[in-house]
């Protein structure tokens, strides 16, 4: 019989973007609520500010923040993403790295081995990257994650609704799981307006088994929180569960007649561990 794969530790739960070439946001999202501060290299800041940002993040990180920080580096294949591992690697505040647009397990290993003591986290983008999603997974053990990077995803398989995005989802989320990683959080909701909009597309995510999101807004934050953290009901159920498995050798049956065995068990113990955020 295969042994099933270990849990990772419960996942941050709020991940929030802020432009590198603000200082000024950054500080704000220490204070957010957040539960990892995201500072983009890439994306959000202009060719003409590459540097500021670059220069201004490696200051930041020069003291350790009382939030962890992740950095989103530039492409990996371009010049200014050697120039960030070069300025940041050796900074104390730096909790993590967003490697960009990775499409194959040897550009992990190869940002791994210039940064060893630095958990790595690989944003899958294109449809090359969904098909070698386990083999990015388990690249190196300094990658703590993946996850996916829906707009330019979206802009390379050619579809316009989310239902496209369907399968690659599961890709990833079934990736993580069978390396042994967190589940993945979801990719960011591009409306920041738009929080009703916000809350059903987490009750779709955590139903396809990522758990937690980016951010763009801080406004989004507790959205997201109301909506992946457990409800009062499935914390009573978890309980109930784990009360009578102390109580029963092996497989049983709750008064309600449902089915409990060791896998049903070890998913309620994480429902009580996210519940009371043991992060």
């Amino acid at each position: 019989m295969t042994t099933p794969t270990p849990y990772a530790p419960v996942a941050p739960l709020t991940w929030l973007y802020v432009p590198g070439d603000r200082p000024e946001r950054v500080a704000g999202a220490l204070v957010s609520g957040a539960d990892v501060v995201i500072i983009d290299l890439e994306d959000s800041v202009a060719p003409d500010r590459k540097e500021y940002a670059r220069a201004a993040t490696a200051d930041f990180l020069s003291d350790v923040p009382p939030v962890p920080v992740h950095v989103r580096l530039n492409p990996l294949a371009s010049p200014l993403s050697h120039a960030d591992l070069h300025a940041l690697a050796p900074c104390p505040g730096l909790s993590g790295l967003r490697l960009p647009k990775v499409s194959d397990s040897a550009e992990v290993r190869r940002i791994a081995n210039q940064t060893p003591q630095t958990p790595l986290y690989a944003l899958l983008e294109s449809a090359l990257a969904i098909e070698h999603a386990h083999h990015i997974a388990t690249a190196h053990p300094c990658l703590a994650g993946i996850a996916l990077g829906e707009v330019d995803l979206q802009a390379d398989l050619g579809v316009r609704d989310e239902a496209g995005l369907a399968w690659a989802r599961s890709r990833v989320v079934v990736a993580a799981r069978a390396a042994g990683l967190a589940p993945p959080a979801q990719s960011v909701h591009t409306d920041v307006t738009d929080l009703e909009g916000l809350a059903a597309s987490c009750a779709l995510g955590r139903t396809l088994g990522f758990f937690g999101r980016t951010a763009l807004h801080p406004r989004q934050l507790p959205v997201i929180q109301r909506m992946y953290l457990p409800t009062a009901e499935e914390i009573e159920e978890a309980e109930q569960i784990l009360k009578t498995a102390a109580d029963h050798e092996g497989a049983h049956t709750l008064p309600d007649g449902r089915f409990v065995d060791a896998a049903v068990v070890a998913a309620a113990q994480r429902t009580l561990e996210v519940a009371r955020r043991d992060f």
